[in-house]
């Protein structure tokens, strides 16, 4: 569960300070949103199109957006009460404003729809990405139950897998089309949830949808994947302009992506890894993204293994309901002692393991082995370190 899982209660109402959000002042945020105004003009937007830098338009309208509209966001939560308050299995120690998903989806809706990069495929990302948004602001103002919000996830994963965006891992055949339907599936929402987890520290989750979205970028820039490209450039400029307020040198984050943003970005992320085109063999076709996503699958299968072994999950049921701080960056604080190197290990980690898996797109079988050797002994390397916190 991320950091949104206190709702808003009763008490004194949390106003940004005086003089500026976040050491912003108000005319910095009105700038930034004058000049994506200034960008999103027509004759402004060919000219960058036609110049053939249309992923880096997406990435600076994107970004320009989201820092502008981040502290409209912590105004909005703060006067209507949407904090994530704190508690036993909270990290941070005082009440901080929720909804920061808004601003990263407002961000990503605008720069995507003023170019025009519509499709099937596109419009029903676009649309579960929506629906995910919607509850998530449910879930951070007033609270939605576990089976409200999986119901919610599987349909955005049939509108998706509906227009055509599922995994082709196995023959065609009956039996390999519910194969490929169910890997998608759990594909969608294990990424969704995983993101979800890791917003339990300052930036992680924004810091790692900006990781994982700049590995997709560079996969969609190698092999012409115009689509992809934009996709990528757009989740990264959102996320750029949102962490100033949620990853800060000195001081708690002004503002948490909440389920709003973190259920979007890990639902988007992982729609494009399942569009985006990978290789031409089945075993690369699984082998990149999965280095890629590395970070959320390993976090995902290990708290799972962990929960059923010891008996603290005996159902589906209490599955999708259980919170703990039994996750990763939970285990490497405790080891570490320190939130903040914390977060960037994850981070290297992360970018470790995209880069292994940029080069295993190319790589002769030999040095396929050889990646994913390295890749296999990373993950011994944190299992150890996992398990030195968790003692």
């Amino acid at each position: 569960m991320s950091q949104s899982g206190s709702r808003a209660a009763i008490g004194p109402p949390a106003v940004p300070a005086q003089g500026g959000i976040a050491r912003y002042p108000l005319w910095i945020s009105l700038l930034s949103l004058g000049l994506a105004g200034a960008l999103l003009l027509p004759g402004v937007r060919t000219t960058w199109h036609m110049s053939g830098a249309r992923w880096l338009y997406i990435l600076v309208v994107s970004g320009l957006i989201s820092f502008g509209f981040t502290p409209l966001v912590i105004r909005i939560a703060s006067l209507l009460q949407v904090l994530d308050f704190p508690a036993s299995r909270k990290v941070h120690t005082e009440p901080t404003p929720l909804l920061g998903g808004l601003a990263i989806y407002t961000a990503f809706g605008i720069s995507i729809l003023a170019n025009s990069i519509l499709d099937q495929q596109v419009m029903a990302i676009m649309a579960g990405g929506t629906l995910l948004v919607l509850i998530g602001i449910v879930d951070d103002a007033r609270g939605a139950p576990a089976w409200l919000k999986l119901v919610t996830q599987l349909l955005a994963a049939a509108g998706v897998m509906g227009s055509g965006v599922v995994l082709t891992l196995f023959p065609r055949s009956v039996a390999g089309n519910v194969a490929d339907a169910a890997l998608t599936i759990l594909w969608l929402l294990g990424i969704t949830n995983a993101m979800n987890f890791f917003d339990g520290m300052d930036g992680l989750a924004t810091g790692l949808s900006i990781i994982t979205g700049g590995f997709l970028g560079l996969v969609a820039a190698q092999t012409f994947q115009p689509f992809l490209g934009w996709f990528a450039a757009a989740i990264v400029g959102s996320c750029l302009g949102f962490l100033p307020f949620n990853l800060r040198a000195t001081r708690p984050a002004a503002i948490f992506l909440g389920d709003t943003g973190s259920t979007f970005l890990g639902f988007v992320l992982a729609a494009l890894a399942i569009k985006g085109e990978w290789a031409e063999s089945s075993v690369m076709d699984i082998a990149a993204p999965v280095l890629i996503f590395w970070i959320f699958i390993f976090d995902m299968t290990h708290i799972t293994v962990t929960r059923i072994v010891t008996g603290k999950v005996r159902t589906f049921r209490e599955w999708i309901a259980y919170v703990g701080k039994d996750h990763l960056h939970h285990r490497l604080e405790t080891l570490l002692r320190s939130r903040r190197k914390t977060v960037f290990l994850i981070f290297a980690l992360c970018i470790s393991m995209g880069l292994a898996g940029m080069a295993l797109r190319n790589a002769r079988p030999l040095d396929a082995g050889i990646l994913i050797l390295q890749a296999a002994i990373i993950v011994v390397i944190v299992s150890i370190l996992e398990r030195a916190g968790r003692q």
